[in-house]
């Protein structure tokens, strides 16, 4: 069993917990993940891990309700357990020295940026990020992404709070100025990712992008998280999450991230009627 040892309500619908960890803490890396399971019938979920404190032996995690699962788990405080917490699982993000680096969070995804922005930082690179939201009271983590960043730049789709537009919008501008580009992380939801992909393709500016397809077990046996990439198949879990944005099958994905709508629906309206307890 693992303890949460602490909770935070960021902004409506994600939340933070800090995990009592310390095996995973002590190999976390930025870029890489866990896979969860509140109780013994639990569905496994992977979520990206946030934050780690080797010393405490926590890790923290932040997630965003959606799913019957993610529902479940907002449903739980500091000193409630999970029964499963395994990871760290993928190949960590690749952090070196490359010059200017432009990372790009979509939404909650500022949770996962955040580290690889520091650790690209850390490592002598200028990293300029990139934080949307499609209002201004879904943002959060601001004051971490800037101080793990030499310039943040916010938008908002509504304009609400920092300029108005999509990520994509500043990330043009950055490539057009001529200003040498070396390398982009782009990570949030799949058609933020996709549209920043084909935004640095005509620059020849290589982007790695974070995929969240389906995935059950992240270790690679049972096949889910397949994706395209390069005209191969691969296996997010293992051979990722982190792909060369300009090579993925992003259709394919698409689909794939589909196939259990119905489903998922019909789970959390199950769910919902047995009162929101189980």
């Amino acid at each position: 069993m693992y303890k949460i040892l602490e909770r935070q309500d960021l902004v409506a619908g994600i939340h933070l917990f800090k995990i009592e960890a310390p095996n995973v803490a002590k190999k976390a890396q930025p870029g890489q993940f866990v896979v969860i399971r509140i109780d013994e019938k639990g569905e496994r979920i992977p979520l990206t891990v946030a934050g780690w404190d080797e010393k405490e032996g926590s890790v923290t995690i932040v997630f965003m309700e959606v799913g019957t699962t993610t529902h479940r788990l907002a449903t739980l405080g500091t000193g409630d357990h999970i029964v499963d917490f395994v990871g760290p699982l993928g190949i960590p993000t690749h952090i070196e020295k490359l010059g200017t680096v432009v990372c790009v969070a979509g939404g909650f995804a500022v949770a996962v940026i955040k580290p690889i922005a520091q650790a690209m930082k850390e490592k002598g690179n200028k990293v300029i990020s990139i934080l949307g939201a499609r209002t201004k009271d879904l943002l959060f983590w601001e004051d971490k992404l800037r101080q793990a960043s030499d310039e943040l730049i916010i938008t908002t789709d509504d304009g609400s709070y920092g300029r108005k537009g999509l990520v994509t919008e500043p990330l043009k501008e950055l490539l057009e100025k001529g200003n040498k580009i070396d390398r982009v992380i782009a990570i949030g939801p799949t058609v933020m990712m996709k549209f920043c992909a084909k935004t640095t393709e005509p620059f020849g500016v290589k982007t790695i992008v974070s995929l969240n397809p389906i995935m059950v077990d992240g270790t690679g046996m049972c096949g889910c998280c397949r994706v395209v990439v390069g005209g191969v198949t691969r296996f997010a879990c293992v051979d990722g999450p982190d792909f060369d944005g300009h090579q993925v099958d992003w259709d394919l994905l698409f689909a794939r991230q589909r196939t259990y709508l119905d489903e998922e629906k019909l789970s959390f309206e199950q769910w919902q009627r047995q009162g929101s307890t189980h």
